[in-house]
């Protein structure tokens, strides 16, 4: 049976036996129904078999079929076959550019993706080819990248003969034709010129640099693969679950990504995790590279400790969790962005702000909460000094989606904060304006003088661990709605929540030890709800001119 022959079964059987797999699988082989209809793209059968051919020539490196060839499954085939089979009619270049491959740990991603880098070094021919193995550490790149790419050439006499590959200590170098492969670690050198480039374990990744330089530098190139590999992680801030969600939306139909290959492996929305049959339908390797009876075993111990769950559900059910001992379900924080909320459709209508001034040397938070008709609308807004941005990676993309601005210096200018307050004041019916009582004096001073309806809230247990659980339950009932904005979606992923022995919680950051998890706007938030919660809140005007009430 030919490798294209596989790839028509494996679509069947998906589309035959939906119960059996994943939403986003199923989504992409009616993807790939639907396109062989469309007369701007065709598919290749003899280029997508010579791809499947050229990975099955090349041996495994570990395990009971190391120096075996490779033999791909259905759903490999399905993979290997879609990325070198698609074409655009109008040139006969390949289709996809990009590719996004989703997949629990253990299911053999990390040696397909390999053997793809191969044939993009070797049997695509491509002059002076430049392919690159990119992950976030050198022991990474060496040990699970490079080391394997060396063993299949040193190992496939046919593959080094074909193209007369050298494999170094650091590179494959194919001399005829100028051709390199190696690895990078981090951000790639601005004078790269990729034909190929993966991406393993993009979750690991705290910014895209590694991305974004891969893909400004394929541009002289007329038909480059940028390919991501990875399971789910824990940062619903970072790089690689912003990518995950463009990717979803493009397998509902919602944006177009016609240079985009996609395939995930998750538990559908309604699917128990503790349920035997989803580790089989997100483990299309099951019994294969990975053991049943080992999957079985960890999803025992996962479900009699709390704390090893979330470590089970990223790496063997594939699902985005959140922080290692999350407060907030963030899937559910991600179900309640509303598209297209704007804080312009709350002109005039009532809102609680709170301020969150935790450090002046960086994050500072307003926070804007409104209530509608038993829901709840939050706007988050955040400064930072300059010095900050150049001491996180992740602040200068927050700037460039306009989430956070910079101030001059190296402190802090409160002077912004001052006038954003004193906006939302005009634009808003703001019943109160919430202030640590120990950060901020002189603004506070100052806010009052305007006549503004400052109030003093201290953030303590008493006063937070009600307004916490309350937007917590929010969440999930559907009722608290937020923008999207993913500095505030970052901070929340950042946060843990310490219980006493009376159950009351207490915001935490997930690193205690890492001075840039930051959860400021987490902070203000809960504030601004504790005001809601606050019976006595739609007549806090009276304290305005009389200093502070405290609670």
């Amino acid at each position: 049976m030919t490798g294209v022959e596989r790839l028509e079964r494996y679509v069947n059987a998906v589309l035959g036996s939906p119960k059996n797999y994943p939403l986003t699988v199923r989504q992409a082989c009616q993807r790939f129904v639907d396109d062989i209809g469309r007369d701007d793209v065709y598919f290749d059968i003899d280029a997508a078999n010579a791809a499947i051919q050229y990975v099955e020539l090349l041996p495994h490196t570990k395990g009971e079929w190391q120096y075996q060839p490779t033999v791909l499954e259905d759903f490999q085939c399905f993979w290997v076959g879609s990325v070198f089979g698609w074409k655009w009619q109008a040139t006969g270049l390949r289709r996809f550019r990009y590719v996004y491959v989703q997949i629990p740990r253990k299911n053999g991603k990390t040696h397909v993706v390999i053997c793809i880098a191969l044939v993009m070094f070797g049997p695509d021919n491509e002059p002076g080819a430049e392919v690159y193995l990119g992950a976030t550490s050198q022991q990474h790149c060496k040990k699970l990248l490079y080391k394997p790419a060396r063993f299949i050439v040193d190992q496939c006499e046919e593959y080094r003969e074909a193209y007369g590959a050298e494999a170094g200590a650091t590179t494959i170098v194919r001399v005829e034709n100028n051709s390199m492969l190696t690895t990078v670690i981090k951000k790639p050198d601005d004078g790269d010129s990729p034909h190929c480039a993966v991406v393993d374990e993009y979750h690991e990744h705290e910014t895209s640099d590694q991305y974004d330089t891969f893909d400004t530098g394929m541009g002289a190139r007329r038909q480059p693969l940028l390919h991501v590999v990875t399971t789910a992680g824990g940062d619903l801030g970072g790089p690689c679950y912003n990518e995950y969600l463009e990717c979803k939306r493009i397998l509902r139909g919602e944006i177009s990504g016609d240079s985009k290959f996609i395939l995930i492996f998750e538990p559908d929305e309604d699917d128990e995790w503790t349920d035997p049959a989803v580790l089989r339908k997100v483990n299309p390797n099951m019994g294969i590279s990975v053991a049943e009876s080992f999957l079985l075993d960890q999803l025992e111990i996962a479900k009699r400790s709390p704390a090893k769950q979330n470590t089970f559900r990223t790496k063997h059910l594939n699902q985005w969790v959140g922080a290692k001992v999350a407060w907030m379900n963030m899937l559910a924080w991600q179900r309640q962005q509303k598209k297209r909320l704007k804080i312009d459709d709350f002109r005039h209508q009532d809102c609680h702000l709170a301020v969150d001034l935790a450090s002046k040397k960086d994050v500072a938070a307003i926070y804007a909460l409104f209530r509608r008709d038993g829901e709840y609308f939050g706007f988050p807004f955040f400064y930072a000094p300059e010095s900050a941005a150049e001491e996180n990676d992740r602040y200068p993309q927050f700037v460039n989606r306009d989430e956070l601005v910079l101030t001059d210096g190296n402190m802090t200018d409160y002077a912004f904060l001052e006038e954003k307050i004193k906006e939302l004041a005009e634009f808003a019916n703001v019943i109160s304006i919430a202030f640590d009582p120990y950060q901020a004096s002189y603004m506070i001073t100052r806010l009052m003088g305007e006549g503004l309806p400052v109030v003093e809230y201290g953030q303590n247990v008493k006063n937070m661990s009600a307004p916490m659980k309350e937007v917590d339950a929010l969440v999930a009932d559907g009722k608290f709605w937020h923008d999207g904005n993913t500095c505030m979606t970052w901070m929340m992923s950042n946060v843990t929540a310490k219980v006493d022995v009376k159950e009351n919680i207490y915001p935490n950051k997930a690193n205690r030890n890492d001075e840039h998890c930051k959860i400021d706007g987490v902070v203000a938030m809960i504030m601004a709800m504790g005001r809601w919660l606050d019976e006595k809140a739609p007549d806090e005007h009276a304290y305005t001119h009389r200093g502070f009430r405290t609670l």
